[in-house]
């Protein structure tokens, strides 16, 4: 079938056209060990076995389901039993396991740690378990004690804290660790026409705007959470394109180099999707919405090529959009993605049909 085929919802969609999230093509992608990070369409490539970084997003999007099936339960008790198998008695994290399970690094304190700790903050401040909550507190307090040197990783590992510090907000671990995250990102530039606090965008920039917005209100500074916001609202005018989301793709973007289009990714729609929605819960402004809803509507096939990005018949996100359409392998962050805005597609949908939601729908 050719991709543009797959062109099966034209653009303008309707929040109303957003499906319920799925969780059959993880179940498809997951077994008895965690969660394999590559399929090729739809089936999952054994050979390039598992990471720390997509069971992480697993557990994630697992404990944000607010009535998990038994399904979605044991996806994450699997995805906990991975995370906490990969984790050092210093709080680092192994990163790749083959199909052999046999771990193929040692344990350090790359993206996988922040995502790794991202995951349990989750896990331990929002999941209906008991025992998930208190195994996957002690394994974000194990490793809270470290710090990383690349920006993302705090980035990750601070917005983990953030959920540890929105469900107990003594929490003095968590909130040492979101600060550090918060100044680890940095402040906004005082150039206009670049408000960014690093020379280029690359990958998940939605999320460093999320974790200065989220320090900034946690913790009390209402210097940082504008600077948080400013941040976000910067990043959603330039992701903004004829009225849709465009996502940086891979390559990214600099200032006074004209903007590129592909290879987007569905990683970036879903960190838009995140981040809007800490900033509509953190302010209560309805006005973020708009581009939470443009990060729902990217998957449906409001995008640069109109494309749908899910499979509708395994419950798979494709891998990315490319200039000629959707890349159709079906591997597990896509399709966590896919799943995690969703969930947010779903919260909107509710809020929308209150009598004092707004019209998305």
């Amino acid at each position: 079938m050719s991709a543009q085929a797959l062109r099966l919802v034209p653009p303008p969609v309707r929040l109303a056209d957003a499906p319920a999230p799925s969780w059959s093509h993880l179940a498809r992608l997951s077994d008895d060990v965690g969660l394999l990070e590559h399929a090729r369409n739809a089936i999952p490539r054994r050979e390039h076995g598992y990471c720390v970084d997509d069971v992480a997003r697993g557990l994630l999007v697992a404990s944000r389901e607010p009535q998990p099936t038994g399904l979605v339960t044991g996806l994450a008790e699997r995805y906990l039993a991975f995370l906490t198998h990969a984790q050092g008695p210093d709080g680092a994290f192994r990163n790749r396991l083959g199909y052999d399970r046999r771990w193929l690094d040692e344990p350090s304190t790359g993206d996988w740690w922040g995502r790794a700790l991202w995951g349990l903050g989750t896990a331990a401040a929002r999941s209906p378990v008991p025992w998930i909550r208190r195994e996957a507190r002690e394994a974000f307090l194990i490793g809270a004690r470290q710090r990383s040197a690349w920006p993302r990783a705090m980035t990750f590992a601070g917005l983990g804290a953030a959920e540890v510090l929105r469900a107990d907000p003594r929490d003095t671990v968590a909130a040492a660790l979101l600060a550090d995250a918060a100044t680890a990102v940095g402040t906004p530039g005082a150039d206009p026409e670049w408000e960014w606090p690093e020379p280029e965008l690359t990958y998940a920039n939605p999320a460093l705007a999320e974790v200065v917005i989220a320090a900034g209100d946690l913790l009390g500074d209402e210097a940082l959470l504008g600077d948080g916001l400013r941040m976000l609202a910067w990043l959603c005018r330039m992701q903004e394109h004829q009225g849709r989301l465009s996502t940086v793709p891979v390559g990214g973007w600099r200032p006074d180099v004209p903007k590129h289009r592909h290879d987007q990714q569905p990683i970036e729609a879903a960190a838009t999707a995140d981040a809007c929605a800490t900033a509509a819960d953190v302010t209560g402004d309805e006005r973020w919405d708009a581009p939470l809803f443009q990060s729902v509507a990217w998957f449906l096939g409001d995008n640069d090529t109109g494309s749908v990005m899910l499979d509708a018949q395994t419950g798979g996100g494709y891998d990315g959009l490319t200039p000629e359409g959707p890349n159709l392998n079906q591997g597990a962050e896509s399709t966590l993605a896919l799943v995690a805005t969703l969930q947010h597609a779903r919260r909107l949908a509710n809020r929308a049909s209150r009598p004092s939601g707004g019209g998305l729908a």
